[in-house]
């Protein structure tokens, strides 16, 4: 009996250190934040993206760029539109020309890939279908 007890003692410490333990570090939670921030940051465009979207879904689209590109702390937060409709990253009103009701349109996200804006959406070119 004491000897079952000496095996099941050993055993329960053998399979206790075999067990690997997960360490966080700083930079784990750093950069698992960072890609959340990153996800939060893109879905603000990426929603809109698509072959097939409406005017107004476009139109809708430029107000967030223009009210994300107001607030952006830094360069690497602000986003640029091209083709159809045009609008610098330091715009701050809406472009005259808006997206045609009755059209469809292309929308496409490009990202970053500097060290700054890696990953982040930097640009989105609207083409009329």
């Amino acid at each position: 009996m004491k000897n079952i007890l000496i095996l099941i003692i050993a055993t329960l410490g053998i399979m206790n250190y075999a067990q690997p333990m997960e360490i966080i570090t700083d930079d784990n939670v750093i950069g698992k934040t960072n890609e959340m921030e990153i996800q939060l940051f893109n879905e603000k465009f990426t929603q809109y993206e698509g072959d097939r979207v409406r005017g107004a879904t476009v139109n809708s689209l430029i107000q967030s760029v223009v009210a994300n590109n107001m607030s952006a702390d830094d360069e690497s937060r602000k986003v640029s539109v091209s083709g159809a409709i045009t609008l610098d990253k330091n715009d701050t009103e809406l472009p005259e020309k808006r997206a045609d009701a009755g059209h469809t349109y292309k929308v496409m996200c490009t990202y970053g890939t500097t060290e700054d804006s890696k990953g982040l959406v930097t640009s989105i070119t609207i083409e009329e279908n």
